[in-house]
C-alpha cells in the first residue's frame, strides 16, 4: 500500500451489480452457443428425416412395380441397414404353427460377417425380440442380451450372445391382419439402439406387408386362372365323351400339378368293401399305388374318412395308425393328404386323393379346389354309365335280331323248304304215273315240278341271305370269300390273322362287307373293290379292322338310305368304331374297328 494513499472499498451493491453483469454475459454466451447446437441438431434431424423418406420412396418404387417378394425383402433390409446405426438388418417369417421363425432377408454393414444369414431358423420361446413380437403383436426391444442369461431366454437369445449381438429392435409385419413375421435390426455396439428405432422401422414393415399382400393376390389370381384352365381341359375331354380311363389320367395329372402335390390317385369304392385305383399320377418316380391296385380300407387315412363321412377329409401327418391303405404312401414318404368324394347320381362312387411329402401341409383350400374336378369326374362317369347301358341295350337288340334271323332260317329250312322239296318229288312221281296218252297232263305236271324246284332254290337263297351257313360253319374267311365270288364288282380280298372270332363280331364284319359291296355295285359305279381284314392292337385291347374301299364316284351319305346307318348302329352296339371317308370322284372307303372284348 502506498504511503498516504487511501484504500477504496467497493460497496456491496457494486459488487452485486458486477457479479450480475458477469452472469448475464455468461448466460448470453451460453444462449448463443445453445442456439447453434439446437440449429445443428435440427439440421441433423431434417437430414435424417429426408434420408428416411428417400429410403421409403425407393422401397415403395420397388413394391409399386410388382417386384418379386425376395427383391422387396433385399431392398428393405439394405435401406434400413444404411439408415440406422446397426450391424445387421433381418426380415424374419414365422412358420404356420407360430413356433419358429426363419430369416428370409438379411443385410450386414460392410466388413461385418452376417451373424444370421438367409435360411437361419430358430424356435420361439423365452425373452427375445422374435418371441416378444409374436406374443404381443407389438414392437419389442432387448437393450443388452448379456443381461438375458439362462436357458429361459430362449434359442434366439442364445444365438445372439454366441454371435456377439448386444441389442436388437423388432417390429411386426402384419399381412391382412395376421402375423406374418417381423423386421428387426441388431447391434454389436455398447450403446443401445436409438429410442426412435421402432417408429422408423414401422414404415418399412408396412411396405413389406403391402408387397406380400400384393404378391399373394397375384399368386391367387394366377392360381385361379390355372385352376380354370385345368378345369376347361378336363371338361373338354368329358364333353368329347372320352373314355373314363383317359379322364381319370387327365384329372389326376391336372390336380397334382395344380396343388403342387407329389402324388394323386382316383379311387373307386366297392359295395363289398375296399377300393380300386383307377387313375394315378406322381411328380417323379413311381406312384405308391399303381392303377389297378385293389386295397382294403380301414384305420385313419383320407380314403377311409371320405368313405365313412361322405365329405372331404385331410390328414396333416400320417403315422402308424394310417392303416393298410396308406402303407405304400408311408413308404413313399407321404406326410399329408387331402381327399374329396366323387358322388354319381346321389351315391358315393369314389374319391380323389392328393398326397404331399413336404413338411408343410397341403393348402387349406385344397378340398374346395378339388370340388370342381370331382364334379367333372362324376359327369364323365355318369355319361360313361349311360353310354354303357345304351350300348348294352343296343347289343341285346342286335343279338335278339340275329337270333330271330337264325330261327327264321331254321324254320324255312326245316319247314317250308322241306315241304316244297316233298311237293316237287311228289309231282315228279305223279308225272311218271301219267298214262302215255295224256301228254298235256304230263307237260303240266312237269311245269309244276320245275316251279317247285325254282321255289326251293329261291328259298335257299333267301335263307342264305338271312344268315349264311358258311359263316356259321367256317367263319369269316370263307364267308367273305363267298361274298367276293358272288359280287357283281371284282373284289381283291386280303384277310390276315383272322381265324374264328366271337359270333357277334363275325356277323357284324360280314354284313359290313356285304352292304359295302352292294353299295359299290348299285350306287358307286365302281370297277373294283379292295377288302381287307386284320387284327390290330388298340388302347383297350385287340380289335378287328375291316376296310372296304371302292374306286367309284364317291359321295356316300349316311343319311341317304344306303344301309350304312344300320351298319353303324350294329357296329356301335358292339362298342366299335364306324367311319366313312368319301369324296366326289374319289371313291368311298368304309372302315370299321370291332373290339374283341364284347360284353
Amino acid at each position: 500500500m502506498a504511503a498516504g494513499r487511501p484504500v477504496r472499498r467497493r460497496s456491496p451493491r457494486a459488487r452485486w451489480v458486477r457479479r450480475a453483469a458477469a452472469r448475464l454475459v455468461a448466460a448470453l454466451s451460453l444462449a448463443a452457443a445453445g442456439g447453434a447446437v439446437a440449429r445443428e441438431l435440427t439440421r441433423r434431424e431434417l437430414r435424417g428425416y429426408a434420408a428416411e423418406q428417400a429410403a421409403l420412396r425407393r422401397v415403395a418404387t420397388v413394391v409399386a412395380r410388382a417386384a418379386a417378394p425376395e427383391e422387396v425383402f433385399a431392398a428393405v433390409v439394405a435401406e434400413v441397414g444404411r439408415l440406422l446405426p446397426a450391424e445387421q438388418t433381418l426380415l424374419n417369417r414365422y412358420d404356420t404353427s407360430g413356433t419358429a421363425t426363419g430369416v428370409v432377408g438379411a443385410w450386414a454393414r460392410p466388413g461385418v460377417i452376417l451373424p444370421f444369414p438367409v435360411g437361419t431358423h430358430w424356435h420361439l420361446g423365452g425373452r427375445n425380440v422374435s418371441t416378444l413380437v409374436m406374443q404381443t403383436g407389438l414392437a419389442a426391444r432387448i437393450d443388452d442380451y448379456r443381461e438375458a442369461a439362462g436357458e429361459a431366454e430362449g434359442e434366439a437369445a442364445t444365438l445372439a450372445r454366441r454371435r456377439g449381438i448386444r441389442s436388437s429392435v423388432g417390429v411386426p409385419v402384419l399381412v391382412e391382419g395376421r402375423m406374418w413375421g417381423h423386421l428387426s435390426v441388431v447391434s454389436m455396439r455398447e450403446k443401445s439402439l436409438p429410442a426412435g428405432t421402432e417408429a422408423r422401422l414401422a414404415g418399412f414393415s408396412a411396405l413389406v406387408a403391402t408387397a406380400i399382400a400384393n404378391a399373394q393376390a397375384r399368386l391367387e389370381l394366377r392360381g385361379y386362372a390355372a385352376e380354370q384352365a385345368a378345369l376347361r381341359r378336363v371338361a373338354t375331354l368329358v364333353a368329347g365323351a372320352a373314355a373314363p380311363h383317359e379322364v381319370f389320367a387327365a384329372v389326376t395329372a391336372e390336380v397334382g400339378l395344380l396343388l403342387d402335390a407329389d402324388y394323386t390317385a382316383m379311387e373307386r369304392y366297392h359295395p363289398e368293401g375296399g377300393v380300386t385305383v383307377l387313375g394315378a399320377w406322381a411328380r417323379e418316380g413311381e406312384v405308391p399305388t399303381p392303377v389297378g391296385s385293389r386295397i382294403e380300407i380301414g384305420d385313419r387315412n383320407v380314403t377311409t374318412l371320405v368313405f365313412e363321412t361322405g365329405r372331404p377329409a385331410h390328414v396333416d401327418l400320417y403315422g402308424a395308425d394310417a392303416g393298410r391303405l396308406s402303407e405304400s404312401a408311408l413308404v413313399a414318404g407321404v406326410r399329408s393328404a387331402v381327399g374329396a368324394p366323387i358322388s354319381v347320381q346321389g351315391r358315393l362312387w369314389g374319391a380323389i386323393v392328393v398326397g404331399s411329402r413336404r413338411r408343410e401341409p397341403l393348402p387349406a383350400d385344397a378340398e374346395a379346389r378339388l370340388a370342381g374336378f370331382t364334379e367333372l369326374v362324376a359327369s364323365a362317369i355318369a355319361n360313361a354309365e349311360s353310354q354303357e347301358q345304351l350300348t348294352a341295350s343296343r347289343a341285346r337288340i342286335v343279338a335278339a335280331a340275329d337270333e330271330t334271323r337264325r330261327r327264321i332260317e331254321r324254320d324255312l329250312h326245316d319247314g317250308a323248304q322241306q315241304r316244297l322239296v316233298t311237293i316237287a318229288m311228289e309231282l315228279r312221281a305223279a308225272q311218271a304215273a301219267v298214262a302215255p296218252g295224256a301228254a298235256p297232263l304230263r307237260a303240266q305236271l312237269d311245269e309244276l315240278a320245275v316251279q317247285a324246284a325254282s321255289a326251293v332254290d329261291e328259298l335257299r337263297e333267301l335263307a342264305r341271305g338271312i344268315h349264311p351257313a358258311v359263316l356259321a360253319e367256317g367263319g369269316l374267311r370263307p364267308a367273305l370269300g363267298a361274298l367276293a365270288r358272288r359280287s357283281a364288282v371284282p373284289v381283291r380280298l386280303d384277310v390276315q390273322g383272322v381265324d374264328r372270332l366271337p359270333e357277334q363280331i363275325e356277323i357284324a364284319a360280314y354284313y359290313v362287307v356285304s352292304e359295302a359291296l352292294t353299295n359299290a355295285a348299285k350306287h358307286a359305279g365302281a370297277s373294283g373293290v379292295d377288302v381287307s381284314v386284320e387284327l390290330v392292337a388298340g388302347a383297350p385291347g385287340t380289335a378287328v379292322r375291316v376296310r372296304v374301299c371302292d374306286d367309284g364316284r364317291g359321295g356316300a351319305d349316311l343319311a341317304g338310305g344306303s344301309g350304312l346307318v344300320g351298319l353303324k348302329d350294329r357296329v356301335e352296339a358292339l362298342a366299335g368304331r364306324f367311319a366313312v371317308r368319301t369324296g366326289r370322284g374319289s371313291g368311298t372307303c368304309v372302315e370299321v374297328e370291332l373290339p374283341l372284348q364284347v360284353a
